[in-house]
């Protein structure tokens, strides 16, 4: 007699259901890391934006400076946002002694994290229109507004 070797139907479910957890794993890491790189990017560019701005308009004052300015004057390759939506803006102070980056359309996640980061340059930051240094005032919804300010 002849004995039958292969495996049970519950065999090949538990290797399937193993390999989806593993794949949902990989999944999970692979947006986290991806997430991080974004948020890197992000932070360098608004480094960047404050550092080329302060080289333009240091001496003369703030007052003209925009997006468009930033753009025209070759600061900036685009106007394209740092990160969150495309709607953000480079505006100066009223008397033109300090100027802030708004990014708008940040999701919770993203706002969390840059309202708590340390920019050297950033004199103060705002949330949703409210002062804030521990992320506080961001909204679940995910449409967030912050403005970082430098002198």
């Amino acid at each position: 007699m002849r004995e039958q070797s292969g495996r049970s139907l519950i065999e090949i479910i538990g290797v399937l259901a193993i390999g989806g957890i593993m794949v949902s794993a990989v999944f999970a890491m692979y947006q986290s890391a991806n997430q991080r790189q974004k948020r890197l990017i992000a932070s360098e560019t608004l480094n960047d934006i404050v550092t080329k701005t302060k080289t333009l308009l240091e001496y003369s004052g703030y007052q003209v400076v925009s997006v468009d300015y930033l753009i025209e004057s070759g600061a900036l390759h685009n106007d394209k946002a740092p990160i969150g939506d495309s709607d953000w803006s480079v505006t100066p102070s009223i008397d033109g002694t300090e100027f802030s980056i708004n990014l708008v359309g940040l999701s919770f996640d993203d706002c969390a994290y840059f309202a708590t980061k340390k920019f050297n340059w950033a004199t103060k930051i705002t949330v949703n229109g409210y002062e804030s240094q521990n992320g506080s005032f961001c909204l679940k919804t995910g449409d967030n507004k912050i403005s970082f300010f430098a002198k």
